[in-house]
């Protein structure tokens, strides 16, 4: 069975063109990771630039990398046309059975529907749910992005939807539907977490770009409420932070007052094995995001056995349920989120201890690869029957 797989290559999104290596999104990285391991599939992943870059011809055994070169001309300012028509001419060439079109936040969706192959969509980030969150213009991206989606959606075979939340919100405008939830990689599964120790301050993380609908200033006061109650913990911030966003440069001048009392850092970003090496040093994680497709750092972080505080909005729930350690609070209840936290910090802040064991059950990389190939075989074969 060949799959089409369409993604970004974040060299591309991220501008870093001398990079040597494609780097995905953490939910792609984990997927292809996990389809690696099905010998009944051939993959190509497809991946659209602005400046040619280095690219291997094989990612691993049963996969191949295409980076195709794009012009400025062919991105959003003409609707990704120049990367639609790209993509279709590579893939003439292959000829797939299946197209698959990572996200709807740029050219991945959008080229999956007018492929011209059978074809299927994932939703990463509710587009429309975004734009609204960060009250977005008309001509902005996310604004540009949420239209995009919701044109392609009634024209794709199927979405995969990684919550409940977003199968809610997909289902209405979409043929069909699956629910598979997005694989952790494996690099956050295949090492024991660290075992729990009561030595030192506590610590608390949260993860993520610092923007609106994360809630970091909003977070940052509970830390400064906790804090005026002298609880002993500290909260290390931890993603990008623009100042050229209001919202970020709000964060990062409170931060300053935070860091000179004490009980707050900022460290930025972070590689995936700083992020590992944080998590097992800490005790807990903290996310209140008001709009979450699924919430992967969630699951991340309960990988490493760290207690989760955090909101029922989007898809944080599925992960949370019945997962030891993980509490959920409705969005605007921050005394709430006060209270418990800190009854677990005068208990000593213990972590849990089964989290990562369920994570692992659910999130492995070769459980959702498996659910993807049972789908693909599903839609080919009744597509074969018709």
């Amino acid at each position: 069975m060949k799959i089409a797989l369409l993604t970004t290559d974040n060299r591309e999104h991220q501008r870093t063109y001398g990079e040597k290596t494609p780097r995905f999104g953490p939910a792609i990285e984990a997927l292809l990771q996990g389809l690696a391991t099905i010998a009944e599939l051939e993959i190509h992943v497809i991946a659209c630039t602005q400046r040619p870059m280095h690219a291997p011809e094989k990612l691993s055994d049963n996969t191949w990398f295409h980076l195709l070169h794009v012009p400025k001309i062919g991105w959003l300012r003409t609707g990704y046309q120049g990367c639609v028509r790209a993509i279709r001419r590579k893939l003439r060439e292959l000829q797939p059975d299946l197209v698959h079109g990572e996200g709807t936040e740029r050219e991945c969706a959008l080229s999956a529907a007018f492929s011209g192959f059978p074809n299927v969509v994932t939703i990463h980030g509710n587009m429309r749910q975004v734009a609204k969150a960060l009250a977005a213009g008309p001509g902005s991206y996310p604004w540009c992005a949420a239209k995009l989606e919701s044109f392609v959606l009634p024209r794709t075979r199927g979405i995969f939807c990684n919550s409940a939340y977003t199968e809610a919100l997909v289902a209405p405008r979409a043929q069909r539907t699956w629910r598979v939830p997005n694989a952790l990689r494996r690099v956050f599964l295949d090492t024991e977490p660290a075992p729990s120790t009561a030595a030192g301050k506590p610590i608390l993380l949260n993860i993520g770009a610092v923007v609106s609908y994360k809630g970091q200033n909003e977070i940052l006061e509970i830390a400064r409420e906790l804090h005026l109650r002298s609880l002993n913990f500290e909260l290390h911030f931890v993603g990008a932070a623009n100042r050229r966003d209001n919202y970020a440069a709000t964060f990062l001048d409170r931060m300053h007052d935070a860091e000179k009392a004490g009980f707050a850092r900022y460290l930025g970003e972070q590689s995936v094995e700083q992020l590992i090496a944080l998590m097992d040093r800490a005790s807990g994680l903290i996310h209140l995001a008001s709009e979450e497709s699924f919430g992967l750092v969630v699951a991340e972080g309960l990988a490493r056995n760290l207690k989760f505080f955090g909101s029922t909005a989007g898809g944080v729930p599925d992960i949370a349920n019945d997962v030891e350690g993980a509490q959920l609070f409705p969005l605007g209840n921050e005394g709430q989120v006060i209270e418990a936290v800190a009854r677990w910090l005068e208990c000593g802040a213990p972590r849990p201890t089964t989290a990562a064991g369920e994570m692992k059950m659910r999130y492995h990389p070769d459980v959702i690869a498996q659910e993807h190939f049972e789908i693909y075989n599903h839609l080919l074969g009744s597509a074969g029957q018709q």
